[in-house]
């Protein structure tokens, strides 16, 4: 018997008594009673049967962190962290988390994982269970994702970035129709006031929700009275409506179209010799530090430093083309090295006879200057001969998509 327990009475006049009339000793009223209660019948509720409460983690990728460094902060075993790094080929993808990324686990009370959860896009999900054999099994979870068409277009006043922000696309759609065009039009000196783009691209929804921003399927850029047009093909790569390759042999400007300084010109008063001379290049004034890449594919004939140019780099490209790049802050590549197109070979400085922090740019042809915004590049190369005529009717789709919607804005305005 279990005793003990205060069992307190309070009776009050307004209440009857009659019940209590009948007790081994009359109960009076305002008085506290002990009573002793027995829970030796009293059923007990068998809890064996429920589940155990696993704790749900989420996890923050750190910089260096890999998953064993991971599951060590986590209470988890080196044994745990092989299993589930060998659940199949799909488990490969946890080599290439990134800072920032997320790992949802589910870990029971005796500090074994049960699942782990990796969404490495907005729509897929990398998903590794347990198994009853204590073996771990993977798959992708991909939710059902709607894509729309949006539209956008834009005339440039001041800038290009302004102009793309003013039109509602995303820093990195700014970007990117900066690098379909970058062959063509040089962003940084080349624009002029009144040139203008069309921009088609797709959005991803989710139930109706927007999730992000998908491809670019088509654009169009006008610079300086002269069309220019992009379509987006099966193999990610842009082309004119005709088939040929976007993509050339040399970009228009080697740095970020953002920071301009002073164009090509035959003569112009040199700011540290102060005397007028020949400037057979193009200036891109930038910070210091800004990366500066190959304009095309070539091999490095020169890499070193003087007093005129500072620190500066020289690039063979075939036999007829060479390019220039100079005062430097630093030379990242060396003479004899072979570079690609895009490739990073030195950051901006005011090395040599600099008045400020830029890139000088030169573009020689069969040893003569020619001015970088405008010389004639070598011709694209076109689609593959057995894509043309699939491509031909997906460009002419994707035209009549982009007038029909240049009509709709024009007649909104």
């Amino acid at each position: 018997m279990i005793a003990g327990f205060l069992f307190v009475l309070f009776l009050f006049p307004s209440e009857p008594v009659n019940a209590y009339k009948n007790s081994a000793s009359s109960l009076e009223i305002g008085i506290r009673y002990d009573l002793e209660v027995n829970f030796d019948n009293f059923p007990i509720e068998d809890l064996s049967g429920l589940e155990e409460i696993n704790e749900a983690k989420s996890v923050v990728v750190k910089k260096g962190d890999n998953l064993a460094l991971i599951f060590k902060r986590n209470g988890l075993s080196p044994q745990q962290t092989y299993r589930v790094s060998n659940a199949g080929q799909d488990a490969k993808k946890l080599l290439k988390i990134m800072p920032g990324e997320v790992l949802e686990l589910q870990i029971d009370q005796q500090n074994q994982l049960i699942s782990l959860q990796y969404p490495f896009t907005s729509t897929d999900t990398l998903v590794i269970s347990k198994n009853e054999d204590s073996s771990f099994s993977s798959k992708i979870e991909t939710l059902n994702v709607d894509t729309r068409l949006n539209y956008t277009q834009g005339d440039v006043t001041n800038s290009f970035w302004n102009a793309g922000v003013k039109a509602n696309l995303t820093d990195n759609q700014i970007m990117q129709v900066a690098g379909i065009f970058g062959w063509d039009v040089d962003f940084a000196l080349g624009l002029r006031a009144g040139d203008s783009f069309y921009v088609m691209f797709e959005e991803h929804y989710i139930d109706g929700e927007f999730i992000e921003n998908g491809d670019i399927v088509a654009a169009q850029f006008v610079n300086q009275g002269e069309a220019y047009t992009a379509i987006r093909y099966e193999d990610g790569n842009f082309y004119t409506p005709e088939g040929q390759s976007m993509r050339k042999s040399f970009l228009r400007a080697p740095v970020n179209f953002r920071y301009i300084s002073s164009s090509f010109k035959k003569k112009r008063f040199h700011p540290v010799q102060k005397r007028w001379k020949a400037h057979r290049g193009v200036d891109y004034a930038a910070d210091r530090g800004t990366p500066v890449m190959a304009a095309g594919d070539g091999k490095v004939i020169k890499a070193a430093y003087d007093k005129y140019n500072g620190h500066h780099v020289f690039i063979q490209h075939g036999e007829k083309y060479v390019t220039k790049y100079l005062h430097f802050t630093k030379r990242k590549v060396k003479r004899g090295q072979t570079v690609k197109q895009g490739q990073l070979i030195g950051t901006v400085g005011s090395t040599g006879l600099a008045s400020g922090p830029h890139l000088h740019y030169e573009f020689l042809v069969n040893g003569v200057h020619r001015n970088p915004r405008t010389v004639d590049l070598p011709k694209a190369q076109p689609i593959a001969k057995k894509e043309k005529s699939k491509f031909i009717d997906i460009a002419a789709f994707r035209l009549q998509q982009l007038n029909n919607n240049k009509r709709i804005m024009l007649a909104m305005n």
